[in-house]
């Protein structure tokens, strides 16, 4: 019986106040989506509200359905799923998207996180770490995986060996640097520091001119390498 007909009145061990994260299931392996959905029917704070086999159909039903998170894999017919990644932040900036795919390659990465993606996961993590990346997204956080934070990282030593940025960053972008570090949205940076959303966004995009950079997540790592998180 679904819950929302369960004739109990009252919640039943708090159950009335958990949030229940809505995730997207966007995959073209329809045994991939039937294991997730398996997985996630065992927790209680993640429910599959929906699945599409490829990145058209995704971005169709993320923009209907505004789940609170898209599990998107990465190589799909139609549309890929940095493509359907975009489309979807364009029309639904508020549904957080995690990339599950099978490549670790930096471009992908990058255009992965570029277009939006809050997490970028491989298909042989385990499922904890799955959903532990749908929590977190759906904290507005980001989750990397750790092959893919390596790869990254490296990348951010290879540039610190090439010097500090041309131009040093100012007091107030080290503070919105940290704050990035932490995972905050340029609306919650403009409420920590009292200014507006488009000052966080031109002190953020300023940053990664400046530090040579192309995503929130290079940047972040790039504080925590230089310890301002």
């Amino acid at each position: 019986m679904d819950r929302a007909e369960s004739p109990v009145a009252g919640p039943i061990d708090g159950a009335a106040d958990r949030t229940v994260i809505r995730v997207l299931l966007v995959d073209d392996h329809a045994v991939v989506r039937r294991g997730l959905r398996g997985f996630f029917e065992l927790l209680d704070d993640i429910e599959v509200v929906g699945e599409a086999e490829d990145g058209v159909r995704g971005s169709e039903l993320a923009i209907v359905l505004r789940p609170d998170v898209v599990l998107m894999d990465l190589l799909m017919p139609n549309l890929d799923g940095i493509g359907a990644t975009a489309l979807i932040k364009a029309s639904a900036p508020e549904v957080e998207i995690v990339a599950l795919t099978s490549f670790l390659e930096e471009d992908k990465v990058t255009a992965a996180l570029e277009a939006g993606a809050s997490g970028y996961l491989l298909k042989d993590a385990d499922a904890d770490d799955v959903a532990t990346a749908v929590r977190r997204a759906h904290s507005g956080e980001v989750h990397l995986d750790p092959q893919v934070a390596r790869l990254l990282a490296q990348r951010m030593r290879a540039r610190k060996q090439i010097g500090e940025p041309r131009e040093p960053l100012t007091e107030r972008e080290r503070e919105v640097l940290g704050l990035v570090a932490r995972g905050q949205s340029n609306k919650e940076i403009a409420t920590s520091l009292a200014i507006t959303e488009r000052t966080a966004r031109t002190h953020v995009s300023n940053i990664l001119g400046k530090l040579e950079l192309a995503s929130r997540t290079q940047a972040a790592l790039w504080a925590i390498e230089h310890k301002l998180a």
